[in-house]
């Protein structure tokens, strides 16, 4: 089956911000949702139920807990500050058991409505996990490296496993996009969630890459490693920091070739150039709905 227009939905902080499930819902879309599985719980506990779930990142433990994990412990919780700190999802923060507890319910409820594609990098708690929810799953590779060098990472693993190789600029967000030009042959594709930044009243110590920045450069430098910058579109200046900006620009790279029409509904970070329509989500769903 195909459909003529997709909206893809990150887990970026706008989403919250700007109510965007509920414009989605009122709006009556009837094209495809593909969802980052970061932006799933956001999805469900909101009333949209994704057509497809994208899944990339190899992390053994926090990746599961965007789709509830069944085996949550509080030593879990001690070890790891990842959800209470980041800015994706301000409900992962508080009660964070008997949150996780309600969204494995969620998934469970749901997950038979659902197709998951997940990327041959994913753990084996987040196989298993959307395997036994019922979720049926199409598995691809990330490209790792050139596939045109003989002896890349790449071409390895797609000769042992021959599964179709998806450049994902990354990270899930545009690994989603990419999935739907070109494996769902979608011309028209809306983004929302796609902040690659932080709004400007995030404290530094909620940004994503804080402790790896705090390792890099110390605390005295921190604030040297985020970069400010305005979206001419919104007016407002969001700050990102540079893994964020290397997804942004391998983004526009990619958006230039890409076979589709993209338009940037995120109505918030730093998202703007080439090959990127930015309008508001209202004035894509009112054409495509």
């Amino acid at each position: 089956e195909s459909s003529p227009s997709a909206i893809v939905i990150a887990a970026g902080p706008s989403l919250h911000r700007n109510n965007s499930a509920q414009k989605i819902q009122q709006a009556g879309y009837s094209g495809l949702l593909i969802a980052a599985e970061s932006a799933l719980s956001y999805c469900l506990r909101n009333g949209l139920i994704p057509d497809f779930v994208v899944t990339l990142d190899p992390h053994p433990k926090r990746i599961i807990r965007f789709l509830g994990d069944p085996n949550l412990t509080l030593e879990d919780l001690e070890t790891d500050d990842y959800f209470r700190r980041q800015d994706l999802d301000p409900q992962f923060g508080v009660n964070e058991l008997n949150r996780n507890s309600d969204l494995v319910k969620l998934v469970d409820r749901y997950a038979p409505q659902i197709k998951v594609a997940i990327s041959s990098s994913a753990s084996s708690a987040v196989v298993n996990r959307c395997i036994e929810s019922g979720m049926e799953a199409f598995w691809w590779n990330p490209l790792y490296d050139d596939y045109d060098d003989p002896a890349s990472v790449t071409r390895e693993v797609y000769d042992i496993n021959m599964l179709p190789c998806v450049n994902t600029g990354g990270n899930v967000g545009t690994a989603s996009w990419v999935i739907a030009h070109s494996v769902l042959n979608l011309a028209e594709i809306a983004l929302v969630g796609m902040d690659f930044s932080y709004y400007a009243d995030t404290q530094h110590s909620r940004t994503q890459y804080y402790y790896e920045l705090m390792e890099l450069v110390g605390e005295e430098r921190l604030s040297e490693a985020f970069i400010a910058i305005e979206n001419p579109y919104l007016k407002k200046t969001w700050y990102t920091d540079p893994t964020y900006y290397w997804y942004r620009e391998s983004f526009l790279e990619m958006a230039e070739d890409a076979p589709c029409h993209t338009y940037n509904c995120t109505e918030g970070g730093i998202l703007f150039g080439p090959g990127v329509d930015n309008v508001s989500l209202d004035n894509f769903l009112s054409k495509h709905s």
